[in-house]
């Protein structure tokens, strides 16, 4: 962002409560904790349920804020303390929602390529090895962390410059229109689908409703120069494509797929899903520590003279750092979009192979005991603990595979199958101990128990203390721990207390 006073005050509507000393001076910065301030910022005081932002005007303005939006008017302290380090203070009606028209007037300043990711699993990932890829291609700004919602989507965009050459925008989805409301001001030019699943499925009430709410991505794909990303190995891809309109408004579309080229070729054959473009990953394995490697293969389908949709422009090999067969569908998903810049296949590979996993996402720890305490324990949804469940069973462990899992949240009333389901999928890996710690979690156990696990090897725990005191019992080295809950549940504090 680089924005001065005068078009902040006129771009949300506000009205100087505190002149700067220099309306023309840039602002290169947004942020509403003032811890983060840094010179030449904007502070945003957001009202909170437990703490108003606006107690802290005056801290971000010592911390080197350039000016502050407010709501309410300034302290006569605070006031002066502007005029001071010559400040500005804006009125303005809404903070919240002077983040996204700051955020709509900035858009227009933007140059480079904007692409807009969705999903029910693996948004976070697949937008980190996106950037991850796009860095290859040139500069690139992307959501931090999973800072997907109505605050943190619009700052990605200010976060960018007019020069930056992509901005990857994860949109998080909680019900019908959402992503509409964020294309609205986000404006994505290329738009990326990871997964139609059963996250959100309480408000939705159904896979099919969740599908038309993430299309709205594809929706807002402008004509005659957007571009589409589809995942082939989901079921609901055709129909997302349909409910886009990409073939009738001329949007380009990309497939991708992180299994068998079988399944790439019906897509693709499909008159819904006719890619001009497809990635997708053969001969995939996981090694002793469950990381994949496979071939990745791209074609530009519209090359094709001979009738051959799988005649391949590359092939190249791919190492993954990031463990679980789940996250090849996340780094076709992220090749995709490097081949439709242009990029090939070896650099695609590399920047792969180069991208790391954010805490809490499948992280390898060493703990001082002996043992390795994988902490999964950021998120979940019933995919992505099948999904964990499974990279756990493929990796190679000398001791005993310990599950620890948690509750899930935003189910309704599919909560109870939902977690039994997830217990029988645990049943079917080897697992020498499940920890299911929570009261929807006790559905896990009483899944896996129906599933024919040794109920012997399934205990209940109420509290994290319950657990840090079974494992502590139980636990050698060589052994290795899963933890994994949506994030409510705060199971990062069993893996603190493992590793600690």
């Amino acid at each position: 962002m680089r924005l001065n006073a005068k078009q902040i005050a006129a771009y949300t509507g506000g009205q100087f409560l505190v002149d700067p000393i220099d309306a023309s001076a840039l602002m290169t910065g947004i942020t509403w904790d003032s811890r983060e301030v840094r010179p030449g910022w904007l502070y945003v005081a957001l009202p909170g349920e437990r703490v108003d932002g606006h107690q802290f005007v005056e801290a971000a303005l010592r911390a080197g804020a350039a000016g502050a939006l407010v709501t309410d008017g300034p302290s006569q302290s605070c006031a002066l303390l502007a005029r001071e380090l010559g400040a500005a203070i804006i009125e303005v009606p809404n903070t919240a929602s002077a983040i996204t028209d700051l955020a709509r007037a900035w858009r227009s300043h933007l140059r480079g390529r904007v692409i807009g990711l969705t999903g029910s699993v693996g948004k976070t990932t697949t937008k980190n090895l996106t950037r991850d890829v796009c860095a290859a291609y040139g500069s690139v700004v992307a959501t931090k962390a999973n800072q997907n919602n109505e605050l943190g989507v619009p700052r990605t965009l200010l976060n960018a410059d007019p020069e930056t050459a992509v901005v990857v925008v994860e949109m998080g989805m909680r019900g019908r229109g959402q992503i509409a409301e964020l294309c609205d001001f986000v404006r994505p030019v290329w738009g990326l689908i990871t997964n139609v699943g059963e996250s959100h499925i309480e408000l939705l009430g159904s896979r099919e409703n969740i599908a038309r709410a993430k299309s709205e991505l594809f929706e807002a794909l402008p004509a005659g120069v957007g571009r589409a990303f589809a995942n082939l190995d989901d079921d609901f891809a055709a129909f997302m494509a349909e409910r886009g309109r990409l073939s009738e408004r001329s949007v380009a579309l990309s497939g991708f797929a992180g299994h068998p080229d079988a399944a790439l070729r019906g897509a693709l054959e499909r008159e819904s899903a006719a890619c001009d473009q497809a990635v997708w990953a053969e001969d995939v394995s996981l090694d002793a520590e469950g990381r994949p490697r496979f071939t990745l293969c791209a074609r530009d389908a519209a090359d094709h003279d001979d009738g051959a949709l799988f005649a391949t422009v590359e092939r190249v090999p791919c190492a993954l750092s990031l463990t679980g067969a789940h996250n090849v569908d996340n780094a076709c998903a992220a090749a995709s979009v490097g081949f439709a810049l242009g990029l090939d296949l070896a650099t695609i590979a590399a920047a792969l192979g180069a991208s790391v996993p954010e805490p809490g996402r499948q992280e390898v720890i060493a703990a001082r005991g002996g043992f390795t305490v994988i902490n999964d324990a950021y998120n979940a949804s019933p995919d992505s603990m099948r999904a964990s469940l499974a990279t756990f069973a493929a990796t190679d462990v000398a001791g005993r595979r310990i599950a620890v899992l948690g509750d899930m949240g935003e189910l309704g009333s599919f909560a109870p199958a939902c977690h039994e389901g997830v217990g029988a999928a645990a049943a079917s890996h080897h697992l020498d101990k499940l920890i299911c710690i929570g009261e929807l979690a006790r559905h896990i156990a009483a899944g896996a128990e129906a599933a024919g696990m040794d109920a012997a090897r399934i205990s209940r725990a109420d509290t994290i203390a319950d657990v840090l005191e079974e494992l502590d019992a139980l636990l050698e080295p060589g052994d290795a721990v899963l933890v994994k809950a949506s994030h409510f549940m705060g199971l990062t504090r069993i893996v603190e207390g493992l590793v600690n």
